[in-house]
């Protein structure tokens, strides 16, 4: 249940007066950081996808008073792409604050959210796309989801994948994303295996032509195998996101989860 549910379930028992839910929902929309952010605090409320910090091309001052504030309202925030300043930058800012490493990115704050009951998979090439897909990840996670994940079974040893998809089919996962840098097989060769929606997430993994993902991610699109969709190159945060909604939209028709 997301921020947006419970007020509106406290609404409907009487905990909560409707002029009351209405002021909590406008305080949660947009927050106003000098003249350099306009900080969506409502995403969650009403979308269910966590405000997610990217920190590149910021200033580290930046990214520490936007995590500052976005910790004011929510209990955790996830930062995307931090360099060493940025981190230097929010740990200073923030004394005392748990920080957890989630591929290239950093989960700020404490505690667990709630479960959904949504379940997804996860699948990286090689070991080199595990940065990237751990992001996914932590987005994912941070919308309650439980994952489900195996590493390093790319298509240059197909066969360590048939193990790997078993228990996957036990698990029954409401969509899997799949990260692969080179060539960017992988995706179709499992989305040709499942019967679950797959997302293909490409990464900038490779050697000279093509390895900033641009091979990965051309092969992924003109995938033959149905049931494939395609995020930009490097974009954990959307292919979590994504992965999630779907999980979650599928666990809420299912009241037994």
């Amino acid at each position: 249940m997301n921020d947006l549910d419970k007020i509106l379930a406290a609404v409907a028992g009487g905990d909560l007066s409707p002029a009351r839910a209405a002021e909590r929902l406008k305080e949660g929309e947009v927050r106003y950081l000098d003249e350099f952010a306009a900080l969506d605090l409502g995403r969650a409320e009403r979308k269910g996808v966590p405000e997610v910090v990217y920190a590149r091309a910021k200033s580290p001052e930046q990214v520490a008073k936007i995590c500052a504030a976005v910790l004011e309202r929510t209990p955790r925030v996830i930062l995307s792409a931090p360099n060493p300043e940025h981190e230097a930058a929010v740990r200073e800012t923030l004394p005392g604050t748990p920080v957890r490493q989630a591929g290239r990115s950093l989960v700020l704050g404490s505690g667990e959210p709630e479960p959904t009951g949504g379940r997804i998979g996860a699948l990286s090439a090689g070991t080199s796309d595990l940065p990237i897909l751990e992001e996914a990840l932590a987005v994912a996670r941070e919308m309650g989801v439980e994952a489900l994940t195996f590493h390093d079974v790319g298509v240059a040893g197909i066969h360590r994948l048939s193990g790997p998809l078993q228990q996957l089919r036990d698990f029954d996962p409401d969509c899997i994303v799949v990260a692969a840098g080179m060539e960017g097989a992988l995706p179709s060769v499992v989305s040709g295996l499942v019967s679950v929606p797959v997302i293909g997430l490409p990464t900038s993994t490779g050697y000279g032509l093509g390895g900033d993902g641009t091979a990965a991610i051309l092969g992924m699109l003109q995938t033959c195998s149905p049931g494939l969709s395609v995020v930009n190159v490097d974009n954990g945060v959307g292919a979590g996101a994504t992965a999630a909604l779907i999980a979650n939209r599928a666990a809420s028709r299912e009241p037994s989860r």
